[in-house]
């Protein structure tokens, strides 16, 4: 069983994906649009995907505030989840994802990638195969159904 995990952003969309066994996360790719609000493009690449793939279960990382509350990102990244949900039609599973970002910062950092340009091409996959592997780790074999981190 496959699982996706996808990093929901403004105007980028990070994507991995587990092994067959659901015990490893690798990235995938990054989707791009050009404004927030258009969405349909970046469903059906998603849901190309998912086909690809024969994704079974989708994870969106939900991006909480340090002190557990729902910001404004949190909200949009759970509406992304539910249009993800409806155009799939696979479970969608929301997850902490705070400092994946920061995570993937220092791994670019490690791997000695410079430039602006060489690491937003791939920050926001590597977030989404971070927030993919937390996932495996802590709930992969467990059925999850709401926001929880381990």
């Amino acid at each position: 069983m496959r699982i996706l995990g996808l990093d929901y952003g403004s105007v980028t969309v990070g994507v991995a994906v587990s092994d067959p066994l659901g015990l490893t996360a690798q990235a995938v790719e990054t989707i791009v649009r050009h404004r927030e609000s258009k969405l349909r493009q970046t469903l059906a690449r998603i849901e190309e995907i998912c086909r690809e793939y024969q994704v079974e279960k989708i994870v969106v990382g939900l991006p909480l505030n340090m002190n557990d509350g729902p910001g404004e990102r949190a909200e949009k990244a759970t509406k992304f989840g539910e249009l993800v949900h409806r155009r799939t039609g696979l479970p969608v599973i929301m997850w902490d994802e705070r400092l994946t970002t920061v995570a993937a910062d220092e791994i670019l950092d490690e791997m000695n990638v410079r430039g602006r340009h060489n690491r937003k091409a791939v920050i926001d996959q590597i977030a989404a195969g971070i927030i993919l592997q937390e996932w495996l780790d802590n709930c992969g074999g467990e059925e999850t159904t709401e926001t929880d981190r381990g």
